[in-house]
């Protein structure tokens, strides 16, 4: 008797990942963000592992859909649990193909925190990409926990007294094998983190601040030149995290005020805005970024 053997597995390419028609609003930065990933890809055919959020609801009514692979409508809490479980029956079956989260700040920073950690800590093989629009923008734009103080919300009418969350801290205490914060306004920085990870092994973690005009009460071409605004002014920085432990800044402020990239908001302009207090937490996070990569420097 002979051993069976498990034949290699081939897959079609990947033509579109993000299919004409679907149901994204203008300006949305997460329709920027899947069309990168596509290119990015270069044909590889990822399985979606999507929880509920507007990143779900663009596949459209069944029995169509605008995504043109394999996609897994997950609970809000479970899409890294998902992911974990289709990551490891792919590699059973020998399929060299990267199973993808593709999710937004409700799922990722809030309510999917617990599976997400769980994933990372086990270093599964599972790309996990948020789309940070700061707000549920699917369900009326209530505040989350990645929404920044001082914005007004559906739930915040007087704005935000919290801070945000800083989600790459905490992913880089799980020491995952690489993490990066990526701008729909910065296309080649873009393309090469995404290239990075698709090509590392392991738990990887992107976030994309992602411009949403409903929510952001801002005008639907102005977004990418708000997310440009927003890394100039240092309120978004640009960095890599490698292993947890070494990091790599990719931008710095170029000195652009704060309130340029403020004004073009409607959010903004609440009673608990403090301009000097959130110009202060910029010159700390910077500060701090600035320590971890002199003392901990990622080499090439």
């Amino acid at each position: 008797m002979t051993a069976a053997t498990t034949p290699d597995v081939t897959f079609e390419r990947c033509d579109h990942l993000l299919r004409a028609g679907n149901t994204n609003c203008a300006g949305c930065g997460m329709s920027i963000g899947l069309q990168w990933l596509h290119e990015a890809l270069d044909g590889r055919k990822p399985v979606l592992c999507i929880p509920a959020c507007c990143g779900i609801v663009t596949a459209g009514a069944f029995p169509t859909s605008a995504y043109g692979v394999p996609t897994i409508a997950t609970t809000f809490a479970s899409s890294a649990a998902v992911a974990s479980g289709v990551a490891t029956v792919r590699a059973l079956n020998r399929e060299d193909q990267p199973t993808i989260c593709w999710a937004g700040d409700g799922g990722t920073y809030d309510i999917g925190l617990a599976t997400i950690s769980a994933a990372a800590e086990r270093n599964e093989d599972i790309l996990y990409i948020c789309y940070d629009n700061e707000i549920y923008g699917n369900t009326g734009g209530q505040r989350s926990s990645a929404t920044p103080q001082g914005v007004k919300t559906s739930t915040t009418t007087a704005g935000k007294a919290e801070p945000k969350k800083d989600i790459m801290a905490i992913l880089a205490a799980h020491r995952v094998p690489y993490a990066a914060t990526l701008s729909v306004a910065h296309r080649e920085d873009f393309l090469r983190k995404l290239r990075t990870a698709l090509d590392t092994s392991g738990f990887r973690f992107l976030t994309l601040l992602s411009p949403c005009p409903t929510g952001w009460k801002s005008e639907a071409a102005d977004s990418v030149e708000l997310i440009r605004l927003a890394v100039a002014c240092g309120l978004f920085p640009l960095y890599e995290v490698f292993d947890g432990r070494r990091y790599r800044i990719n931008a710095e402020p170029d000195g652009t005020p704060l309130e340029a990239y403020l004004s073009k908001q409607r959010r903004y302009r609440s009673e608990t805005l403090d301009l000097p207090a959130l110009t202060r937490q910029i010159e700390q996070n910077w500060k701090y970024l600035r320590a971890m990569a002199a003392t901990f420097p990622a080499t090439d």
